[in-house]
């Protein structure tokens, strides 16, 4: 009888482990891919959205505005 007892603990303890598992791993809000879909968290609508404004298209105002100067001087120099 104790080993009986002891196989039905044994066993109840395995199926509480893995019920516990799968509600943690339920209760988590993870990022996962589905059938090649990339999903959010369930808490995606409560995430703190974070915007960066567009800069400008071109990057190097000052790098060009140098060349033109430089350009501009070379044509002077060769009159």
């Amino acid at each position: 009888m104790n080993r009986k007892a002891n196989t039905r603990r044994y066993s109840a303890s395995i199926v509480l482990a893995i019920a516990t598992g799968f509600c943690l791993l339920g209760a988590t809000g993870c990022q996962v891919s589905l059938n090649g879909q990339t999903l959010p968290s369930p808490y995606y609508l409560q995430d703190d959205v974070q915007y960066f404004p567009s800069g400008p298209e071109f990057k190097l105002p000052r790098e060009a505005a140098a060349l033109r100067a430089a350009t501009a001087e070379e044509k002077l120099n060769r009159k």
